[in-house]
């Protein structure tokens, strides 16, 4: 487990609640300002074809989006950056819209046959893709689908955790 990612969770309202029902409650005293990606996301990240992100709107709601595409669409850009490409879709913009406003974000990728999740908290924006051709290339999951990319969703890495 990456330290920031305890440290970011292990807020006073979880440590009260971990208090009142266990007796105590954990807490991470040092934590470096992020966690960088090992060969082991980076492994776990190419061989997924869909992760689940979290973003918050600006009255405060969650919201959960599914996102599917060729195995590795999901692109780690270097040890502390993660990209896809988004291409048009519903025309809804929830996700789009929500990081505007907060640009927090957490992803949820699953491997469920072999029990594995790894969740990820970061930094998200997003970057129209007629503006950054060469960006949209480099994400593009397939060729085939090129004229499809709309927008291009970088993310920042906070931190991450395995379970």
């Amino acid at each position: 487990m990456a330290a920031k990612f305890m440290q970011i969770m292990l807020t006073p309202a979880v440590q009260a609640a971990q208090e009142r029902y266990f007796g105590k409650h954990q807490s991470v005293a040092q934590a470096p300002e992020r966690d960088p990606f090992t060969d082991d996301e980076a492994a776990f990240i190419a061989a997924r074809d869909s992760f689940y992100m979290a973003s918050v709107n600006s009255d405060g709601w969650p919201y959960i989006q599914h996102r599917g595409g060729p195995r590795g669409f999901l692109k780690m850009l270097d040890p502390h950056t993660l990209g896809f490409a988004d291409l048009a879709g519903n025309r809804q913009l929830l996700t789009t819209g929500n990081v505007a406003a907060n640009d927090r974000v957490a992803l949820f990728l699953m491997d469920y046959p072999n029990r594995e999740r790894l969740k990820i908290l970061g930094h998200a924006r997003v970057l129209d893709a007629r503006e950054n051709a060469a960006l949209a290339d480099q994400l593009c999951p397939a060729t085939e689908l090129r004229d499809k990319i709309e927008r291009l969703f970088l993310i920042e890495l906070v931190s991450f955790d395995w379970n």
